[in-house]
């Protein structure tokens, strides 16, 4: 049985709606702060892409005004789910704009969990926005990683490891990278809760995730002056072979 569902979030970014426009409706701004590779053909009617770990999802731009609103629906599945998304983005004095985020549509099988997911995980994701935006204007991100481990269940041991990464203590404000292979930058934590550890460097944006299913998850977005893509694959795959 489907059933339908709606998360609502507001955020303020420190960036003008034409900023943030390039954030949310385009391929390499998504790219900087979003998981996967995403890709959208501009205007109603277009279609956009989003790839993550060998699978893309389809969906449709059902409303595009640059600067104020932009919405797209994913294709239906075989199931019956879908999921609909709409930013209305508001500009105040000062250069910085609200961000009005609706994620609805209809889950199936696990949806409980599912939604849950959504729901923590939505928040979430408009705070690594904030904080790319913040610490990356004017550029999007080399390269975007999304590296999966396996999925385990010991929430303490999971986020014991998150905090090591970054050689972090309690509460986790301050630390520097330590996975073997990364370039060992300082690292200010941009949040640290519900199974998200994500964190800024002068080079890079990495979010580390334990979430739906258990899944254990590295993302890594890249800006200039950060080591080479291979290197980085390489550095995580490695760290989350050892640790899980």
């Amino acid at each position: 049985m489907a059933h339908e569902f709606e998360v609502r979030e507001e955020i303020v970014l420190p960036a003008t709606t034409e900023e943030v426009w390039e954030a949310i409706a385009t391929g390499p701004g998504v790219d900087s702060w979003f998981m996967g590779a995403n890709d959208f053909e501009p205007g109603v009617g277009g279609a956009g892409r989003q790839t993550v770990a060998g699978f893309t999802t389809h969906a449709t731009v059902t409303g595009w005004e640059p600067g104020e609103r932009l919405a797209f629906t994913t294709d239906t599945a075989a199931d019956g789910s879908f999921m609909a998304f709409e930013y209305l983005l508001e500009g105040r004095s000062g250069g910085s704009t609200v961000l009005r985020f609706v994620h609805s549509g209809l889950l199936t099988g696990d949806w409980e969990d599912q939604y849950d997911a959504v729901s923590v995980g939505d928040g979430l994701y408009l705070r690594k926005l904030e904080a790319y935006l913040r610490h990356f204007p004017g550029v999007t991100a080399d390269y975007a990683l999304f590296e999966i481990g396996r999925p385990t269940p010991d929430a303490a041991r999971v986020w014991a490891a998150f905090l090591d990464a970054f050689s972090l203590g309690q509460p986790p404000e301050k630390g520097r990278v330590a996975v073997p292979g990364l370039n060992p930058d300082d690292a200010q934590v941009v949040f640290a809760e519900s199974g998200f550890l994500c964190v800024v460097t002068a080079t890079s944006l990495i979010t580390l995730v334990h979430g739906y299913r258990d899944a254990v998850v590295a993302e890594h977005h890249a800006f200039p002056g950060e080591i080479a893509r291979p290197l980085a694959e390489s550095a995580w795959r490695a760290w989350l072979g050892e640790n899980f």
